[in-house]
């Protein structure tokens, strides 16, 4: 049986079904399509066309349907329904008669499904924004374990200047914080109730759309119902938002496998997100990186799905937004895991500090502060560029660090230089000339990672 059946003299083709059905996607939304209909019962009541018994009668049987679908969440695939809705409306029917078949009165599909999508869409943002809070976390609490792991900072894959691995940790909190704001963004305009558009142009019952939108604890309800049934701006906003974090999480997860290899020793990763060959006894791969680097492109597909879905669409409701969720939910998922993974992944990495440090000292990236030393001294900054050039030259020609070349060799190329340039060239020393808010000084690591715990309410995590 469907819920559409009377205007058709013959049955649909079992292919046809088959290939019509959504139910094998879609009863990821039971819970909210029955939140939904308990609303609308509500409001049913308050139109005069449910009495109080029987809208007493509708929302106790959806009750105890919720009961059945925690206790077997899949129960529903082993019917021969269309989707969800049906379902639920059929469930009902078995449970109290023709009294269930009221309760469709003034409700289509159309505004039905978005409501429950946003009713889900609501749900995993929380969800998602607590994973976020937690990753955050993990970056901070490894952050002040070690705000003294000097290293190399790079730019174009070269050592460039020395930073610690804290403030590496902290570059990672600043994305996943623009991450956490953009879903809290995104939350407000998902928060908006569809629910009593009809197909497309509202519902002839004198509904209270306010107050049936505070039954489902939505703030809001939209303006017209054309568009109500037939936007999908949040879940192509929600697949935007994730494939932007999922940029992120795939960084990290390249920069760490850089920091694992062999041929930079940075970091170890712990046995337990870490992987053998087959052939080769002495391998240890960073599978779970690789993994988050890969499924990456996965949510990228299904931004680009749904936008190519919705671009040539005509208003109102079109059977090609039945493709919505599967991606959405695929994609969501995939977020969730790799958010999940990576912050395994961070909590048990050892770092190398000794490789670090040899690292920095060895790629000359106390440079800048020798220039920096010069243009002190009066030196025009271009001037004191070429010279330190010429003096990192010497250094690679004598495979020697900066800090361990005699004073004879850097007065060779301007008088200027005195013993206190050896201050100067000192790691922490470099660290600390970079006091501005933002920089790598270790005061200012300190003070930012006492605004993101503040921020973050970690206790609360």
């Amino acid at each position: 049986m469907k819920l559409w059946g009377g205007r058709f003299d013959k049955k649909n083709h079992p292919l046809f079904q088959k290939f019509n059905s959504s139910l094998h996607i879609d009863y990821h939304l039971s819970l909210y399509d029955i939140l939904g209909s308990i609303a609308w019962s509500k409001s049913l009541l308050e139109c005069n066309i449910l009495t109080i018994s029987e809208q007493s009668k509708i929302e106790n049987a959806l009750k105890m349907l919720i009961e059945e679908i925690k206790i077997n969440p899949t129960k529903m695939l082993d019917s021969n329904v269309e989707d969800i809705h049906s379902w639920v409306e059929f469930r009902l029917v078995d449970m109290i008669g023709n009294l269930g078949k009221k309760l469709h009165t003034g409700r289509s599909r159309n505004d039905q499904v978005t409501t429950d999508l946003k009713l889900w869409c609501k749900s995993i943002i929380q969800d998602i924004l607590i994973c976020l809070k937690k990753i955050q976390y993990t970056f901070v609490t490894q952050a002040e374990s070690s705000t003294h792991d000097i290293m190399p900072g790079y730019t174009h894959l070269q050592r460039a200047q020395p930073i610690t691995f804290a403030y590496w940790c902290l570059a990672y909190i600043e994305m996943f914080k623009r991450d956490e704001e953009r879903l809290q963004d995104a939350f407000k305009r998902v928060d908006i109730s569809p629910l009593g558009s009809g197909a497309l142009s509202g519902t002839f019952c004198n509904i209270n759309r306010k107050k049936l939108a505070s039954y489902m604890n939505f703030s809001q309800v939209t303006q017209n119902s054309l568009d109500a049934v037939s936007d999908r701006d949040y879940v192509i906003e929600l697949l935007s938002i994730a494939s932007i974090s999922m940029m992120h999480l795939s960084r990290f997860s390249e920069d760490l496998i850089f920091f694992n290899s062999g041929e930079v020793n940075f970091i170890e990763l712990s046995d337990d997100v870490t992987s053998g060959s087959s052939l080769m006894p002495q391998k240890k791969n960073p599978d779970a990186l690789e993994l988050i680097r890969a499924k990456t492109s996965k949510v990228y597909g299904a931004l680009i799905s749904m936008l190519v879905l919705l671009k040539g669409l005509p208003l109102s409701y079109n059977k090609d937004l039945q493709e919505d969720k599967e991606n959405l939910f695929s994609a969501i998922n995939i977020w969730m895991d790799c958010l999940n993974i990576s912050i395994l992944v961070l909590q048990s990495i050892k770092i190398n500090t000794s490789s670090c440090l040899e690292a920095a000292k060895k790629g000359y990236s106390n440079a800048t502060e020798l220039t920096d030393y010069l243009v002190q001294k009066g030196i025009t900054f271009r001037e004191a560029h070429h010279i330190v050039g010429k003096i990192v030259l010497e250094a690679i020609k004598r495979n020697d660090a900066l800090e361990n070349l005699d004073i004879s060799i850097f007065k060779k190329y301007h008088i200027l230089f005195e013993n206190d340039v050896y201050e100067k060239l000192d790691m922490i020393s470099c660290l600390n000339t970079k006091k501005s808010i933002g920089g790598v000084a270790l005061d200012q690591i300190f003070k930012n990672i006492q605004l993101i715990k503040d921020r973050l309410s970690i206790k609360s995590i």
